[in-house]
């Protein structure tokens, strides 16, 4: 059995390492990544993707160019890097975890995340998969060592919970200032609260200018959790 790694930042993002890193500390207390650690797979986006949602490749051919024994870049979005895997890397997948990626995936983000996609895209086919997200602070760097001890940690939690047939987990991460204390894991729902639609024209092309941190937040939701500085947990289904 293999587990594979993925996002949708691409193959050479910081946070795919920061992922790997996470999955091996967080193996010396998870009996189930303890046993498949030798057979961790990274098969990742070759470029930045982000936003993609779930969209699938079926009218161009995709390319896979073996970067090393065990990493994958792929010309195509995250749920073809889950096909590919399934039906040409390693057929006996266990898990999927897809991130860490750079920002937020909170909310109804998740219908337009290919972070997110990576493990719906698992979860249809009966596979576990957690996606993991890094929310970011206008001014504020990403911060990739402490990501990875809060994934670590937090890893070696998820694996060992049941996880019902076709649903998934979606974590995200707050920004927090270097002195910050650990944060506190919050298991929640996710926020059906839209994002800004605000945009800037010029003549007749529209920017968009929406701000992430200024949605709005259903009280107790996985945006108001991880705005308000801890690490939000929602279970998702492919059916949602």
């Amino acid at each position: 059995m293999s587990l594979i790694l993925t996002n949708d930042d691409g193959i050479d993002a910081p946070g795919i390492q920061a992922l790997l890193n996470a999955v091996e500390k967080s193996a010396i207390s998870s009996d189930i990544l303890s046993t498949i650690l030798s057979k961790v797979i990274i098969a990742a986006p070759q470029g930045h993707l982000s936003g993609c949602g779930h969209q699938v490749t079926t009218s161009t051919p995709l390319t896979l160019q073996r970067r090393s024994d065990n990493a994958y870049a792929i010309a195509g979005t995250p749920a073809d890097c889950v096909r590919l895997s399934i039906s040409h890397i390693s057929p006996e997948i266990k898990w999927v975890l897809s991130g860490i990626n750079a920002g937020g995936n909170m909310g109804v983000d998740s219908y337009i995340s290919g972070t997110v996609a990576a493990v719906r895209e698992a979860a249809m086919h009966g596979i576990q998969g957690i996606a993991i997200s890094q929310y970011k602070k206008p001014g504020l760097e990403f911060n990739w060592d402490k990501s990875t001890k809060w994934t670590a940690k937090l890893l070696a939690d998820l694996f060992n919970r049941p996880l019902p047939s076709g649903n998934f987990w979606n974590v995200n991460l707050p920004h927090l200032p270097p002195e910050a204390a650990e944060p506190e894991v919050i298991f929640c729902r996710p926020c059906n609260k839209p994002l800004p639609v605000n945009y800037r024209t010029e003549g007749d092309k529209f920017y968009y200018v929406g701000e992430y941190a200024s949605r709005e937040r259903t009280p107790g939701s996985d945006v108001d959790i991880c705005f308000s500085g801890k690490i939000a947990v929602t279970q998702l289904t492919i059916n949602s």
